[in-house]
């Protein structure tokens, strides 16, 4: 009797085990067919990112909804029953989280580019959930007894290539992120993640709060030296804000910069620049001092727990540099030079000022007003000259022009209304093989700054390019942050942003090119991902890109030979301000993380820091720490913003190849070797070896130094 009745409550409770588990399964399935951040994505091109219907009020149940299905996927690999292998346990995890992905997809829009107060409402409450999610993944211990048994299986038989890559990356990620941990420093490590999310997201919005509300407006009067289309673009920024009749000058960059560069008037270039380099320092609710200092106390914590002694130590181990150590020398060993040419520059512009008889010191705000003076009477170059030949329509084509040469791509513009856009700015491309015809994917172009959009510029990717289920097509974004100009008007931009543009397009030729299997291999080693960026920088210089794609914005005429000749006599031109701006930002980054983070006072290790450094006081970092979102609005680039220098030296040693070629920057041979070993293969194989690959040798830093013009040899 007592044994009937058991087995009757064991049916009984495996029933309702049952009935409960597809309760949850048919909840979540309605979950997903009503929330569109959740759905496939549907339509034209293999499907493509339904951004005209996204509501921020679908954000927090899709989230919410991504990560209860994706802990379910995690779960079923965990407890799988079967043996460990490279197809249960590493393939699978390759595949979990496909609904969590797509409504990231839509998160990221609205965090970078149209962000909105509910939003970061939202976001802020979503921080700590997403944290938490993260380590109940990588603390599972039974996934990870798997990783380990498939790991220690390969060391002792090697996988494919590409699987043993996988192997290896998916085993490191777990190991540094405290996998091996016993439970109660577990916990703590937990903790510490989801108590630094939350820093992150404040962070974040505390830079979002002044670049929005940091807003200089002019009259009439008060806009001498300033070209007619930067005027008309200030007003219309004024009037779109309810200031009729003025002038605004936004807390951005692309605003800032020209402003300080141009303007004649002292008083304002000063308070221009003090807004855009106090953000995050103004003393208010939105400082965000107190809460770096919470980040790297938490994050010296959080390593120590793996017994590490810094958190550079631990960030660096698997990147190019491997120490610290590496990348600091790296860094001192361009150092001096740098601020040895920032002592000249200043020199120059002193002489000029006190020519014109302007009683002045030469202070952060006069840099570069003074620089252009010395431009031009150095080089009879007028930077404003320059930017009247560098139209955004026109620099688009040449980068279509300079992919199709080194890529064999080919770019045409989708039909208006056939992919939904986020916001009426944003352009889209079809990207197909030139010869074959075949689909690459698309390019989504959203150039304008405007309010709730981040500042700087930077690339993503809405789909990436994996065959692990059949090959799938690339959706991949550029955005920056160009003043948007008066009606009728063309977009001018200056040489840097020329650059920029097409430095943010060499990350979307990454993922176009990408030939990968599995999309862990997709991810990237930081102080090597911007090598590839960096390298396509060097098209916008070369003869063909001039020759095709710089002509006069009102005159459509070819940029004179005589200019050309002055821009490339000019290149090695400000180059201290550049590299020591970067330098100050790199090796505060780096120093921050190797200080003892207790009771530390942010505003003073800063300014000691520089003095230390003999940081010149005529220029400011080029991200000042209160407003170093690289650093501090995530882990990204924290102890790794040396990465841009670490690049450039492969970057400047690339390009003496091409240069040393038959056919120069457009050789196909040596293009066929780029695209072959330094861009399809994404993070497929080690960095280090695919240089090697590439150019048959290792890097040198001597072609970094004679391309700033240091030194030549």
């Amino acid at each position: 009797m007592k044994t009937k009745h058991l087995n009757s409550l064991i049916l009984l409770s495996l029933f309702i085990s049952i009935f409960a588990c597809n309760k949850e399964k048919e909840e979540a399935t309605t979950t997903m067919s009503d929330n569109l951040l959740l759905q496939e994505f549907k339509g034209p091109f293999e499907g493509v990112p339904a951004f005209d219907k996204m509501k921020v009020e679908d954000v927090e149940p899709a989230i919410k909804t991504g990560m209860t299905l994706g802990l379910k996927d995690i779960e079923a690999i965990a407890n799988n029953p079967e043996a460990p292998t490279f197809k249960n346990t590493i393939e699978a995890m390759e595949r979990s989280g496909k609904a969590l992905n797509l409504a990231f997809t839509y998160y990221g829009i609205f965090s970078s580019n149209m962000s909105s107060p509910e939003f970061r409402t939202i976001s802020k409450a979503l921080a700590p959930e997403i944290s938490d999610y993260r380590s109940k993944i990588s603390q599972n211990k039974k996934l990870f007894t798997r990783i380990k048994t498939v790991y220690d299986a390969s060391q002792k038989t090697p996988l494919e290539a590409d699987q043993q890559r996988v192997v290896d990356l998916v085993y490191k990620r777990f190991e540094m992120n405290g996998a091996e941990l016993d439970a109660t420093k577990k916990k703590r490590y937990a903790e510490i993640s989801k108590e630094l999310s939350t820093l992150y997201s404040d962070f974040s919005s505390n830079v979002l709060h002044d670049e929005e509300n940091y807003i200089t407006y002019l009259t009439k009067d008060q806009l001498n030296g300033l070209s007619d289309g930067f005027v008309k673009s200030a007003a219309k920024i004024a009037s779109d804000n309810g200031e009729d009749g003025k002038y605004a000058i936004t807390n951005s960059r692309s605003s800032m910069d020209p402003f300080i560069t141009y303007s004649t008037e002292r008083e304002l270039r000063e308070k221009v620049w003090t807004n855009y380099y106090s953000r995050g320092d103004n003393g208010d609710t939105y400082d965000n001092k107190q809460i770096i200092a919470q980040i790297l106390k938490l994050r010296r914590e959080r390593v120590a727990l793996l017994g590490y002694k810094n958190y550079a130590e631990w960030r660096l181990q698997d990147r190019m540099a491997k120490t610290p150590e590496n990348a600091m020398d790296l860094m001192m060993k361009v150092w001096p030079a740098a601020i040895g040419r920032v002592a000249e520059e200043v020199a120059d512009m002193q002489a000029i000022a006190d020519k014109n008889g302007n009683a002045i010191k030469i202070k952060p705000w006069d840099y570069r007003y003074y620089a252009e003076k010395v431009r031009q009477k150095k080089y009879d170059l007028d930077s404003d000259e320059v930017k009247q030949y560098l139209q955004l329509d026109k620099l688009t084509q040449a980068l279509f022009y300079t992919a199709g040469r080194l890529f064999n791509y080919e770019f045409n513009p989708v039909k208006e209304g056939s992919v939904p856009v986020f916001h009426e700015d944003v352009k889209v491309w079809e990207v197909t093989d030139k010869d074959s015809k075949k689909l690459i994917g698309l390019w989504y172009l959203d150039p304008f700054a405007r309010p709730g959009k981040r500042s700087g510029a930077w690339a993503t990717t809405y789909r990436s390019h994996t065959t692990l289920d059949g090959a799938k097509t690339v959706l991949a974004s550029n955005n920056s942050n160009f003043v948007k100009p008066a009606p009728g008007e063309a977009v001018l931009v200056s040489w840097d942003d020329a650059e920029t543009f097409f430095h943010e397009f060499g990350h979307a030729l990454h993922f176009f090119s990408s030939n990968v299997k599995y999309p862990t291999l997709n991810g990237g080693v930081r102080d090597y991902t911007e090598f590839q960026s960096q390298l396509l920088e060097r098209w916008l210089s070369t003869d063909e890109v001039i020759n095709q794609f710089l002509v006069h914005n009102k005159t459509g005429k070819p940029i004179p030979a005589a200019l050309v000749a002055k821009i490339k006599k000019a290149s090695t031109f400000n180059q201290g301000f550049s590299t020591t701006e970067y330098l100050a930002s790199a090796l505060m980054d780096m120093k921050l993380h190797l200080a003892d983070p207790e009771n530390i006072d942010i505003a003073k290790f800063e300014k000691e820091t520089l003095a230390a450094l003999n940081m010149p006081e005529e220029l400011p970092m080029r991200h000042r720490t209160p407003h170093f979102g690289h650093v501090f609005s995530s882990e990204g680039y924290a102890t790794a913003y040396y990465g841009y220098m670490w690049a450039d030296v492969l970057t400047s040693d690339a390009s003496e190849a091409f240069k040393e070629a038959p056919g120069g920057f457009y050789d196909k041979a040596v293009a066929d070797k780029l695209v072959k070993y330094l861009f399809a293969p994404r993070n497929s194989m080690d960095p280090a070896e695919a240089y090697r690959l590439f150019r048959g040798r290792d890097a040198k830093i001597e072609a970094l130094m004679r391309d700033r013009g240091f030194f030549c040899n």
